[in-house]
């Protein structure tokens, strides 16, 4: 039984407050001083707050010893909103937040169990600790040219196949809104005495109300990734992860999270994940209920809108597809239009000051929150109806020749760290099919690899990168960023 907690409260805020009214005078970092040093450009664009929030978190925010215990307070009032037994703040993102799950379900050279539409993170986190991947096929959309989660039954089929993997790795809800049956996957997991790890940077919102998906911690996963910059009103790179539970150790969950992240975490983030929770306790249900009907007012006028399409529901879930779907992130096809999402996002970014987040080939997403209202969403429908006047008159999109599902599978010939950190070469990629990739190359966003270290080169996938570049594609990560090269292993390396 829960003890009863009072969810009024914010410690980190409450201590940032009191550090003010206090008037502390530090004799250590920042040393820009409470403002006093910073750049006065930078103090009239960024305003003074943002510096006066900025102190060290233990000889400032907290003594030097957090006798106060104001950070550790703020994350169990986290975790008693969202239902999970031990809850930890990250200012590295979700990316740091991810690793320090995997780490502390598998070592080096243990399996573990992912869906292959894991965000780059995950392959990071790869990279950094020798895991060997077990890759579960997601369940893909070849009409539509997407991925959905693993199904339950890929994931029961991957560990009768690898019985000695440590644990599973699923990423729900997708960048898209598709989400899997957590509860069937926890239930495989569990029946194995094995941990679940769910990636759910992009469902911070999902505890608050009762129509959106089932989220990670209810449904029986055993640690819960989530970014509440995302969804939630966080700042940037604020991230927790949540773990409930006997097959993880608390200590241990600590311990790795300790070794990658930061010693000098940013007590501004920590407020945005305390401010979060707090306005979540206490006014989640509305707030969450207000953008449920908002979205469904925008996605209804954007069916009005001839050339374009909001997926949905229909779209996205049934045998083969999703399990269930979130509507906030307002995934537009514009297939209508004929034109690209490429085109489209930078179309709506010059012309109507319009910044979408998801972009691909065909669709672009127009996330609503709670931060939205008819004002901020009566402007998206205002730019999105001058979009499809103009897009007759805009370049015919560039072709992207985007593979067959099983074109998009290349078999993970070595381990990703080994062909990583191991000898390389950098090849002209017209001779790079055949080769054994030593990096990653991700389109962005949403982020998922197109190419993981390790993966036997294939020329369709090497067509769709080289094709979707021309068309507008975002590869943030491969080493030559015209993918007029591409880094492989070094011929006699690969074993």
């Amino acid at each position: 039984m829960r003890m009863t907690v009072d969810h009024t409260r914010a410690p980190v805020l409450e201590a940032l407050d009191a550090y003010r009214r206090k008037g502390h005078l530090s004799f250590t970092p920042p040393g820009h001083k409470q403002a006093r040093g910073a750049d006065p450009e930078a103090r009239e664009i960024l305003g003074d707050a943002v510096f006066l929030g900025d102190v060290l978190a233990s000889g400032g925010l907290d003594d030097r010893l957090t006798r106060g215990r104001v950070l550790q307070r703020a994350q169990e009032l986290m975790a008693d909103a969202v239902h999970a037994d031990h809850t930890y703040f990250s200012t590295c993102g979700s990316s740091l937040s991810v690793k320090a799950a995997m780490l502390s379900v598998a070592g080096p050279h243990e399996k573990l169990l992912i869906g292959r539409d894991a965000h780059k993170s995950v392959v990071s986190g790869l990279i950094i600790s020798g895991v060997e991947p077990v890759w579960v096929e997601p369940r893909w959309d070849a009409e539509r040219h997407l991925a959905h989660p693993p199904s339950a039954e890929e994931f029961d089929r991957a560990f009768e196949a690898h019985p000695d993997a440590r644990g599973a790795l699923v990423t729900s809800p997708t960048p898209y809104g598709g989400c899997a049956d957590l509860r069937a996957i926890a239930e495989v997991c569990h029946r194995r005495s094995r941990p679940l790890i769910v990636d759910e940077a992009w469902g911070a919102h999902l505890p608050f109300h009762p129509d959106l998906p089932s989220w990670a911690m209810d449904a029986g996963a055993d640690i819960c990734v989530t970014s509440i910059h995302k969804m939630g009103s966080g700042l940037e790179q604020g991230s927790v992860f949540h773990l409930q539970g006997d097959l993880v150790p608390p200590a241990l969950l600590g311990m790795r999270a300790d070794l990658l992240g930061t010693t000098s975490p940013s007590v501004l983030i920590f407020a945005g994940l305390d401010g979060w929770r707090r306005q979540m306790a206490l006014r989640g249900e509305e707030l969450m209920g207000g953008a449920l009907d908002l979205a469904a007012e925008v996605r209804a006028a954007i069916e009005e809108i001839d050339g374009l399409h909001v997926n949905d529901r229909s779209d996205f879930c049934g045998p083969g597809l999703s399990d269930d779907f979130d509507p906030l992130p307002g995934v537009i096809d514009l297939t209508g239009l004929g034109i690209s999402g490429y085109q489209a996002a930078d179309w709506l970014r010059e012309h109507r000051q319009i910044d979408a987040h998801l972009v691909d080939h065909r669709r672009i997403g127009a996330q609503i929150t709670h931060g939205d209202d008819r004002e901020t969403t009566g402007e998206l429908l205002s730019a999105l109806r001058d979009l499809a006047r103009v897009a007759r008159d805009l370049p015919e999109a560039p072709r992207v020749e985007v593979p067959s599902p099983a074109e998009l599978r290349m078999e993970q010939a070595v381990l990703p760290r080994d062909a990583f950190f191991g000898p390389a070469e950098d090849v002209p990629v017209a001779q790079a099919a055949g080769r054994v990739a030593a990096e990653m190359i991700t389109p962005y966003p949403p982020g998922i690899p197109a190419v993981l270290p390790g993966e036997l080169l294939t020329e369709p996938v090497l067509a769709y990168l080289r094709t979707g570049l021309a068309a507008g594609m975002h590869l943030p990560d491969p080493t030559d960023p015209e993918l007029e090269t591409v880094r492989v292993v070094a011929e006699g390396a690969a074993k």
